[in-house]
């Protein structure tokens, strides 16, 4: 295969290339999942431990020792107050494990650019399957702390997929772009933290966006993890259901988005081998 042909950008290439590679993608998300545990003596058992951890963790620091209340009447439990964080966590934490990883994504598969003929546009893919992993697991931490808590579930939590899959399609848009720029820009790696940490205090995560001015309310809404975040807490703690025009105008810019990574990474990639 010459490294320096033109390789398909189309949305249709986008999907014909997850479909067609989509057992290789499991297989490599599950090896990922499975070697980050690799040696340690509680093993997979880390993942459900670890969500369980920073719950308890940032329920303390924010509801007992920053006496931080969701409401404006603080009528809420501090299990309450838990859940509504954890939520915008666990939104959160999809998105900025995919990003973080996403610039040395390339240059940590040299072998995959330079020796096999590999189709390397499924790297973001693969991070992507392990991160999904883990927010599953992190959801069904927050489904037994509920039952616990209100020994009840809403049934709308089933909804849940729909309002993954359009921030699911724009993390992959930000994966491409930054996979492919991180090859030829190494700083980039260094701004990445940053930039999902600065996203996590603009978003709805430790406070309602009903708390800000009016003014500010519409900026944050420019931050992709907000309307993600409240359509969570929507379905999954107040039970009620999501912003179907709402979410159906993000499906479509988010579709936008991850075309336009997957664009740019298949516009540069005849250039890795060359970089590496």
């Amino acid at each position: 295969m010459n490294p320096h042909h033109q390789h398909p950008t189309s949305i249709v290439a986008l999907f014909t290339s997850l479909w067609r590679n989509r057992l290789l993608i499991l297989q490599m998300s599950e090896r990922e999942v499975v070697g980050r545990y690799r040696g340690s003596v509680m093993g997979l058992a880390w993942s459900f431990f670890n969500p369980l951890l920073l719950l308890v963790v940032y329920t303390f620091v924010f509801s007992v020792v920053f006496k931080t209340r969701w409401g404006t009447d603080g009528a809420e439990s501090k299990g309450e107050f838990a859940i509504l964080l954890f939520v915008g966590m666990i939104v959160h934490g999809l998105f900025a494990e995919c990003v973080n990883r996403a610039p040395a994504l390339i240059l940590a598969n040299v072998n995959y650019v330079k020796k096999v003929v590999f189709p390397l546009e499924v790297l973001p893919w693969v991070a992507m399957g392990s991160a999904l992993f883990h927010t599953g697991v992190s959801v069904i931490v927050l489904l037994t702390a509920q039952l616990i808590l209100s020994h009840s579930l809403p049934w709308t939590f089933v909804l849940l997929p729909l309002i993954v899959l359009p921030l699911a399609l724009v993390t992959m848009g930000f994966s491409w772009f930054l996979a492919a720029t991180g090859v030829f820009m190494r700083d980039i790696a260094q701004t990445t933290g940053i930039f999902t940490t600065v996203l996590l205090f603009l978003a709805p995560v430790f406070y309602p966006i009903t708390s800000l001015p009016k003014e500010y309310q519409g900026w944050m809404q420019l931050n992709p993890l907000t309307f993600i975040i409240e359509q969570a807490r929507q379905v999954l703690v107040w039970g009620n259901m999501p912003d179907w025009p709402g979410l159906a105008i993000y499906c479509v810019v988010s579709l936008i988005f991850a075309w336009m990574g997957f664009w740019w990474f298949q516009k540069n990639r005849k250039g890795f081998a060359d970089v590496l």
